[in-house]
């Protein structure tokens, strides 16, 4: 059977460590045999970063402006044990973040749903979207240690010479200090393409910060929602039968927890890295977590929310079998494929793309996965058969070949 063609490459980006046994996995045993595979390629692995002094990571960013699409594998981002580990010349800055600040869009991440697989919170019956903002905060931030009594400032100089200062803390001895930004321009692009995905998807928005203590920094963020939602989204959201809600991000993690899901959650940049890892565990597994950024700009990087899973790696090199989960490495790569479908009116490679993603749910719902998930897996008449990393693949592929 002749492969399905496309025109305009996808920018495709390998990762590091088990993700990057993965990607290769999943390219051979479930895309290669069907697509005609045209992607401009980024070495995203921490030596080659290392290698271009992280050169790389802006290219590719760069290059999904170019493309429209991009598809990410998992990086390390590196702590001070990863430096020594790889012999690196600096503690380069997470991947993700680099590519999401030269992007500048809104990360929206999703559980894949699977029949007979429990959320840990029952009453979760529809998925949770988690809207996550994608630029700023500690992900762009400055820090100091403070090593001897110091008086720490906030010291603001304008270009018309003005000068601000505050205070932020008279250190009586040793201590810590960090600063964080946004920008209006990012936050609107925040709020909008929170909104104009709400429409698309028609779900409600519950945006969470916490305005009572941050009372500029987050009431800003407030604020520039709520005059984007009155001036330009108010009627169109009456019209769609959905609303827009705001709540301090404390009362909104009560109100989700007691909540049936199905809508979308907004939250600041950390609040969503941390909050979209909750979901996706009371969901079932962090790897069956879709993630995709939009840009305001109609630009597309799909990625999987998980990390690298690196004690997998390391037992792969000792040639030890794994039972690796790549559900969500797939859902990234059927994204882009699909999106790249949606742009090109390639009908063929977006039915290709649904069709892998119902083999893989299918696949799940037989009794084949990873070990991960075999432990919450309980399904009337369904014996659980759990599979090594490539099994999975394996039968995944006998799946879309008898759909």
């Amino acid at each position: 059977m002749a492969k399905i063609k496309y025109n305009t490459p996808i920018v495709e980006m390998q990762g590091d460590e088990m993700t990057r046994i993965l990607w290769d996995y999943i390219k051979e045993i479930l895309i290669e045999p069907y697509v005609e595979l045209n992607t401009e390629f980024y070495d995203l692995g921490l030596p080659y970063r290392e290698q271009t002094k992280d050169q790389v990571t802006k290219d590719a960013a760069n290059a999904i402006k170019k493309y429209k699409v991009g598809v990410k594998c998992a990086t390390i981002t590196p702590n001070a044990q990863r430096v020594e580990e790889y012999n690196l010349s600096n503690m380069w800055l997470s991947p993700n973040g680099t590519i999401r600040a030269i992007l500048d869009g809104t990360v929206f991440r999703a559980p894949v749903l699977v029949n007979g697989i429990t959320p840990y919170i029952p009453t979760w019956t529809k998925p949770i979207t988690i809207a996550r903002h994608a630029y700023g905060d500690v992900y762009k931030n400055s820090e100091l240690r403070i090593d001897a009594p110091a008086k720490a400032e906030l010291k603001v100089t304008y270009n018309d010479g003005r000068v601000e200062t505050k205070q932020i803390f008279d250190f009586k001895g040793e201590g810590i200090i960090q600063g964080i930004h946004n920008t209006d321009a990012s936050i609107s692009s925040f709020a909008r393409s929170c909104f104009n995905y709400a429409l698309s998807t028609k779900q409600n928005v519950w945006f969470a910060t916490k305005d009572t203590i941050s009372k500029t920094y987050d009431h800003r963020f407030k604020d520039i929602f709520a005059e984007i939602y009155e001036l330009e989204y108010k009627i169109e959201f009456e019209k769609a039968g959905i609303s827009y809600d705001y709540t301090l991000i404390d009362d909104s993690v009560a109100r989700i927890v007691r909540s049936n899901g199905g809508f979308i959650w907004a939250l600041k940049n950390y609040d969503g890295d941390v909050m979209s890892d909750m979901v996706a565990t009371a969901y079932g597994s962090l790897a069956m977590m879709t993630s995709v950024l939009v840009s305001p700009d109609g630009n597309y990087e799909y990625e999987a929310a998980h990390g690298t899973v690196t004690r997998h790696y390391y037992k792969h090199l000792k040639g030890e079998e794994t039972s690796t989960n790549s559900v969500a490495t797939i859902f990234a790569w059927t994204g882009a494929l699909r999106k790249r479908g949606e742009l090109e009116n390639n009908a063929e490679l977006i039915s290709f793309a649904n069709k892998l993603e119902k083999a893989t749910v299918t696949t799940i719902e037989n009794g084949y996965m990873t070990k991960d998930l075999a432990g919450l897996f309980n399904k009337q008449g369904v014996e659980v058969k759990p599979q090594n990393s490539k099994q999975f693949l394996e039968q995944i592929a006998i799946t879309f070949d008898n759909i």
